[in-house]
């Protein structure tokens, strides 16, 4: 769902009853969206909401138990989808700010990973849970480690542990935690001060820039990730940690 508002596109995620799970159909429309607003005049900052209890809860595991029976080759090719949409996010010349109001993991803390700012209410939990299931983080490890650093990067991959809104605007995966009351309009007016204090040209020039910086090695590293990513999905470990997790039993590792 779009809408353009006050020089504001909002863009939300409208899977309520999969929790926004991010299925092949919700991954081509949140890139067009996004493309979308990129090429619009009338929109200079771009919000990333979602409807329902969760913000996303990353990718949808019944999709995913399907793919297992692909060829990598297809496998692949759905694999470089999700990273072109993170890719698209992360150097949009425009501001993209996440707005979120419920959990945020896996894939769905890869999309606010790849925002440019973050608001999140207190009682929202994030974090990579791809080990717990047997599947391999892949792609967001490449824009994590630029956005935190190894050492924080590989710490919650590794562990695939949720942490809380506040140890995530500690680590500075989000921006700012604030009361389930006041999110929208803090989002708001911050997406406000933005357009008419800043130069859009500015921004979009210094996003540009700070993008360039890491370019080489991120796309190196994103061709790496997708092709992990991909053959992450038919391991044995990943076939029993989504069967277990579908199932609603514990895997034995």
């Amino acid at each position: 769902m779009t809408k353009v508002a006050d020089r504001i596109g909002y863009i939300t995620l409208n899977r309520p009853e999969k929790r926004n799970a991010l299925s092949p159909d919700l991954i081509t429309g949140l890139k067009e969206a996004f493309e979308e607003m990129e090429d619009r005049d009338d929109v200079k900052v771009i919000i990333l909401r979602a409807n329902g209890k969760a913000f996303c809860a990353g990718a949808d595991l019944s999709y995913l138990q399907a793919m297992q029976r692909f060829t990598f080759e297809e496998n692949l090719q759905d694999s470089n989808k999700l990273k072109d949409l993170f890719s698209l996010i992360f150097t949009l010349p425009k501001v993209v700010i996440a707005q979120v109001q419920g959990h945020a993991l896996a894939g769905g803390c890869g999309l606010v990973t790849v925002c440019d700012f973050g608001f999140s209410v207190p009682e929202a939990l994030f974090g990579y849970t791809e080990v717990k299931i047997g599947f391999v983080p892949a792609i967001v490890s490449v824009f994590l480690r630029e956005q935190i650093g190894g050492a924080k990067t590989q710490e919650l991959l590794l562990s695939g542990g949720l942490i809380s809104a506040a140890k995530a605007s500690e680590l500075g995966l989000i921006t700012e935690v604030v009361g389930d009351d006041s999110l929208v309009k803090e989002v708001e007016s911050f997406a406000q001060k933005l357009i008419h204090q800043n130069s859009g040209f500015s921004m979009g020039q210094t996003k540009k820039l700070l993008r360039a910086l890491s370019q080489s090695s991120r796309e190196n590293g994103l061709k790496m990730a997708a092709e992990v990513n991909a053959a992450a999905r038919s391991h044995e470990d990943c076939v029993k940690g989504i069967s277990s997790f579908l199932n609603k039993t514990e895997p034995n590792w």
